[in-house]
């Protein structure tokens, strides 16, 4: 039997709580992980990376398989699950820590999001420039334990609710052909 050649996508879109359950949900992602890249401390935890001073972005790292969804394709519910416009912030999530990034880790990675991006400016997507950073992947650190699969674990938090619940509702109406069916 032939092994699946997964690929690996990193995007920081604010929490990586939000991140996480949105890809989660997605047909082909085989594995999400809540962690940390782009700054430039070794191992930083998540105490550090809140005060802004380590440079890394919350972010997710993706498995995905792409015989079933393409970069492409997650990078379409990546900007489509966040504001690629407010530079730093995420709704009250505010620093460089909650930055929207794309981190590649090819350059055809790189190609199709900077493609996606001025087929978003060209269409007016959103009212306002976006400010994502596209960005070679560097080392991903993972995050504490505490912080994998936290919406699945406390769907009922305020912050699940009023945050997170509207992203995964936005992807199950934008993009139900992608989403994963409910087990």
């Amino acid at each position: 039997m032939e092994e699946r050649r997964l690929e690996t996508a990193t995007f920081a879109g604010g929490c990586f709580w939000c991140t996480e359950a949105v890809f989660q949900r997605v047909e082909g992602v085989e594995e999400v992980t809540s962690g940390f890249t782009g700054g430039n401390i070794k191992n930083p935890p998540y105490r550090e990376v809140v005060t802004g001073r380590t440079g890394h972005a919350e972010s997710v790292n993706i498995k995905f398989d792409p015989e079933k969804v393409t970069f492409e394709d997650l990078v379409n519910i990546f900007f489509a699950t966040h504001d690629p416009t407010t530079l730093n912030r995420q709704q009250n999530d505010v620093g460089t820590h909650y930055r929207s990034a794309i981190f590649y880790h090819s350059e055809e990675q790189k190609k199709t999001a900077q493609k996606v991006v001025k087929r978003l400016e060209e269409e007016k997507t959103f009212s306002d420039p976006i400010v994502t950073e596209i960005t070679e992947a560097g080392t991903f650190y993972e995050a504490e334990q505490e912080h994998h699969d936290y919406y699945n674990q406390n769907r009922n938090q305020p912050y699940c609710r009023v945050i997170i619940d509207p992203k995964v509702q936005k992807l199950m109406h934008k993009f139900s052909a992608k989403v994963k069916p409910a087990t």
